[in-house]
């Protein structure tokens, strides 16, 4: 399975998963769908699903125009979004499993940033092979999502869920949003030598006009604050001394930077 990340609209990304061998596709939340259509066409396969993490429009706004060239195209999203997803035809729930060539996604359920959230992880199929994250709005590289329908408490658990997954999986987040999340981070952790290092070369990237996406897992569970709640520096910095408040002080003052 190829993986093409589409940058799109100011600072989305879409991904095309690509299985050359079979001639088919998926695509993660296509916030558009001409991009996605022209890499279709440039790869020579068939879409054959939409992968929909949640249901805001820079997520889904390509699905109605991608099924109108693919009508047999599959539609996934949360069972909790129904209704708020164009074209969705599965409703999917924690442990249910989408399949694309010789890959297999678990699926996750990570409310927070909405209700329905879900994730895609598809595991390694051979060892010494990273495994590949599609996680949306909820967790971003240095970052995590805004909280627009769901509690602290909620995204502490998907978050929680996230970082369990080994420190080999590629983070495949929707936005590019990481040099100012570094920025914040390092306002909370300034005594983090991995996080300065992540941030210079987060700059230096960005400086060059590429992306910071993917990320790696384990470098998240060492530089990005909201999975490190349970750190004693960090609920120091903010005054708080569990998971769930410090979690929700550091949100409320990523929302103000």
């Amino acid at each position: 399975m190829q993986i093409h990340r589409l940058p799109v609209l100011s600072d989305n990304y879409i991904f095309l998963l690509n299985v050359p061998e079979q001639k088919i596709a998926a695509v993660v939340d296509p916030a558009v769908a001409q991009p996605v259509l022209q890499h279709l066409q440039a790869l020579d396969t068939q879409l054959v699903a939409i992968l929909n993490t949640h249901h805001h429009s820079d997520h889904v706004g390509g699905n109605r125009e991608l099924l109108q060239q693919f009508p047999a195209a599959i539609v996934y999203g949360g069972a909790e979004d129904k209704g708020r997803i164009p074209g969705q035809q599965v409703f999917l729930q924690e442990g249910d499993r989408v399949s694309l060539g010789d890959r297999t996604a678990d699926v996750l359920f990570v409310p927070g940033h909405t209700r329905a959230h879900i994730a895609y992880y598809f595991a390694p199929t051979h060892a010494n092979e990273p495994g590949d994250l599609f996680c949306g709005d909820t967790l971003f590289a240095g970052g995590c999502g805004r909280l627009f329908e769901g509690t602290p408490a909620q995204m502490v658990a998907s978050l929680s869920k996230l970082r369990a997954l080994p420190d080999t999986t590629r983070v495949w987040c929707a936005h590019e949003y990481t040099l100012k999340n570094l920025k914040f981070a390092l306002t909370v952790d300034p005594v983090n030598a991995a996080l300065k290092t992540r941030l210079e070369e987060t700059q230096s990237v960005r400086d060059r006009a590429e992306a910071t996406v993917p990320s790696w897992l384990g470098t998240e569970k060492q530089t990005n604050p909201f999975l490190r709640w349970d750190q004693p520096a960090l609920q120091q910095a903010v005054g708080m001394n569990d998971a769930v408040r410090t979690f929700a002080r550091l949100r409320g003052m990523k929302d103000q930077f």
